[in-house]
């Protein structure tokens, strides 16, 4: 496979210098544009060049592992499988505790290079404030490797430590990478779709109890009062069907043109998983792939999604950074983890370009304020003007011979206090949810109040609201 330009830039200059002395390179390249590629290339040349002996990768989950593998012997034609004859291995970082002091004899005996793909979940500038693989690090393999290459494509962590092997420029306390390649980059080189952010809302909600009402116009009006967290809008089985169900209308239109394409859902937990299921079924009867961190063989189900038909895979924790699904073009974020990192990750795994005709890339996601402000911070990644930010009143469905109410109907009930429900309906449909505190400040449950019988009801009603992101609309034609 030929090289793109970036990636034969960075091999190169990252052999300037690690000849030049500097045993350590940083490269931050944006989700989906070909790291594994690059680094399996870069490996291949420190081999042949006889600059080193042995190749060592580590990664965050055994998909990808299993990626740098295969893209390593392709490159190389060696083993990384870590036995006789082989070249090296490819290992999770969560193998790293495990590791005898057998391997790590290798970093004294050979020459090793060392691959750490998003190397951001290793954290620690020392031992004194490193995680757990962050630690094994730096009393292991820094100035022990002949060399390292360390990957990101979202170079900072949610709790702001700092990450093992990285400088910081200060005083502004940015990463200092080696080299660079952006989203906007991508997107001018066509390595890298243009993304677009779909934020469905709802513009007439209202919340009764026994003394008053309150309305709100969006679910960021909503969120801000706590009136519900938002766990239990993405639980919500009405907010789902609408998100899943505007997530498949795109797919199958972009199937028209490209039978292969895919969609992802990102889910917050297992039972949320098989609850969209079972709506995708029930709705649509449309099968989907579900993947979580509780099967014994989660590589193995998506490897086979990959090259399947199966229009959509379901996922908990398992397909986020790094997981190579180039037929994905539609994504559903209902996960409940709500960082900057964590949502690019998500967001790039329908980033990558292919060779099918239409290179269409579409998020969907509830109107949520922080995944709105990262929304708005890709838009400002985008080479091109952006032109439109669309706002969309999305209608309920109307099937024939039925009506359809405006009004739809939450209720509340706690008279039960240790097993508290909430019963949902939105346009006709109706779900349970539970724990929900009322009112604008928390409050410290005793046994008298838990013992005190109340009502509450909240009600939402109204149409949806969609506000399309479309970023950088202008500069590039959607076929």
């Amino acid at each position: 496979m030929k090289l793109r330009q970036w990636q034969s830039e960075c091999i190169e200059l990252a052999l300037k210098q690690y000849l030049g002395g500097h045993s350590h390179f940083l490269t931050l390249a944006t989700p989906g544009a070909g790291k594994t590629l690059m680094a399996s290339e870069l490996a291949n040349q420190l081999l042949r060049k006889d600059l080193v002996d042995l190749v060592i990768c580590f990664s965050p989950s055994s998909i990808v592992s299993q990626d740098f593998s295969e893209s390593l012997q392709l490159k190389t034609q060696e083993r990384f499988d870590g036995l006789i004859g082989a070249k090296g291995r490819t290992l999770t970082y969560q193998n790293l505790q495990f590791l005898n002091g057998d391997f790590w004899r290798l970093f004294t005996r050979y020459r090793v290079f060392v691959i750490f793909d998003e190397i951001h979940h290793c954290a620690g500038s020392n031992v004194d404030n490193a995680n757990m693989w962050g630690e094994q690090i730096i009393l292991n393999i820094q100035d022990k490797a002949k060399y390292t290459l360390a990957l990101t494509g979202t170079p900072w962590r949610s709790d702001a430590a700092p990450i093992v092997l990285s400088n910081y420029s200060h005083p502004i306390n940015k990463i200092s990478c080696d080299y660079v390649y952006g989203l906007s980059e991508a997107i001018t080189d066509d390595v890298c779709r243009v993304p677009q952010i779909v934020a469905i809302d709802n513009n007439n909600i209202s919340v009764v109890n026994d003394k008053e009402t309150k309305t709100f116009t969006s679910f960021k009006c909503l969120l801000s009062q706590s009136v519900i967290p938002y766990q239990e809008i993405i639980e919500d089985e009405a907010v789902i069907k609408y998100v899943i169900s505007s997530a498949h209308k795109k797919l199958s239109k972009i199937s028209r043109v490209n039978p292969d394409a895919a969609g992802l859902i990102v889910a917050s937990s297992v039972e949320h998983a098989s609850q969209i299921s079972s709506l995708m079924k029930t709705r649509f009867n449309e099968d989907s792939v579900v993947v979580t961190y509780r099967e014994s063989e989660p590589t193995g189900i998506i490897q086979r999604f990959r090259h399947s038909q199966a229009k959509w895979i379901i996922s908990v924790g398992m397909i986020s950074e790094g997981t190579n699904i180039p037929r994905l073009q539609v994504c559903c974020h209902l996960t409940n983890i709500k960082t900057e990192m964590h949502f690019r990750q998500i967001l790039g795994r329908i980033l990558r370009v292919t060779g099918s005709k239409n290179q269409e890339a579409i998020l969907y996601m509830p109107a949520e304020p922080k995944l709105l402000e990262y929304a708005y911070r890709v838009k400002q990644d985008v080479p091109f003007e952006a032109d439109v930010v669309k706002f969309d009143k999305m209608k309920a469905e109307v099937k024939a011979g039925l009506e359809r109410s405006e009004k739809t109907d939450v209720g509340f009930d706690k008279r039960e206090p240790l097993k508290p429900n909430v019963k949902l309906r939105v346009n006709g449909f109706e779900s349970e949810f539970s724990n929900i505190d009322f009112g604008e400040n928390s409050v410290v449950a005793d046994d008298h109040y838990l013992t005190t019988s109340y009502e509450k009801m909240v009600n939402i009603f109204g149409r949806f609201k969609q506000e399309t992101i479309e970023l950088g609309l202008s500069g590039l034609r959607l076929t």
